[in-house]
């Protein structure tokens, strides 16, 4: 496993809502030599909600910078490089409420954060559940993604859509139309629970582009929760042709 770790932190409380979307739409940010990844056939987009805690950027605790939420829209690629087959995320949006985060990671890793002021709340309700919510102020307005969570929590299934979603321990990032960065994302399998009522309320075109509009504004395809768990950030290569 690479050794230049960017990231120690604790993932917790991931909420996703997942829409499926025209493939053509994704193909601006495809990095180089990777291919899309499919569930059944379908190009799926996550709308994405959770806790950074406990966190170290560079090894350093900085202040302002240790517990704070993220919301940010990824899909799903694969990459082959000469003996298997890497499943990974591709970011196309990724918003924090500090300052530091963007300023070091679209800078040395040309990632694509974003700053906003932010809140959250996880509120038990009747039956064994918790509404958890994420929000975002965007030109005075909150923005927001939520959902109804189960209090039980069971293992993710093999082969299952909750499987395809969440067991991505690669990520790329287009640095060029001729170089890839890879990094390596370690952490245990997730605990899940079942969801209900999914919120998804935004400036859609604003935030993430005016061609995301028809496939954001429709329910989701799937709402899925994660407990979260420790998680290494690691840069492992930058790509810079087919194996």
């Amino acid at each position: 496993m690479p050794h230049n770790r960017f990231l120690r932190a604790e993932w917790r409380d991931l909420l996703m809502l997942n829409y499926e979307v025209d493939p053509a739409i994704l193909q601006p940010y495809l990095p180089a030599y990777t291919e899309l990844d499919l569930w059944e056939g379908k190009a799926l987009v996550s709308m994405v909600g959770f806790m950074f805690m406990n966190t170290r950027v560079l090894g350093v605790k900085w202040p302002g910078h240790v517990n704070f939420e993220e919301v940010n829209l990824r899909f799903y690629v694969r990459y082959f490089d000469g003996s298997e087959w890497k499943r990974g995320a591709v970011f196309i949006s990724e918003i924090v409420p500090r300052v530091f985060i963007p300023l070091v990671a679209n800078s040395l890793y040309n990632e694509h954060y974003k700053a906003m002021p932010m809140r959250h709340s996880a509120v038990p309700v009747a039956s064994g559940k918790t509404e958890y919510l994420y929000e975002w102020r965007y030109k005075g307005n909150w923005n927001k993604l939520g959902a109804t969570v189960s209090n039980a929590f069971t293992s993710i299934e093999p082969g299952s859509a909750e499987e395809f979603i969440f067991e991505h321990y690669w990520g790329y990032n287009l640095i060029n139309p001729a170089v890839t960065l890879e990094y390596a994302v370690e952490h245990v399998p997730w605990q899940i629970a079942a969801c209900t009522d999914p919120i998804f309320t935004a400036d859609i075109g604003a935030l993430y582009g005016e061609r995301f509009i028809p496939y954001l504004k429709q329910e989701p395809v799937s709402t899925f929760f994660a407990r979260g768990s420790d998680v290494t950030v690691r840069i492992a290569q930058k790509i810079r042709a087919k194996p």
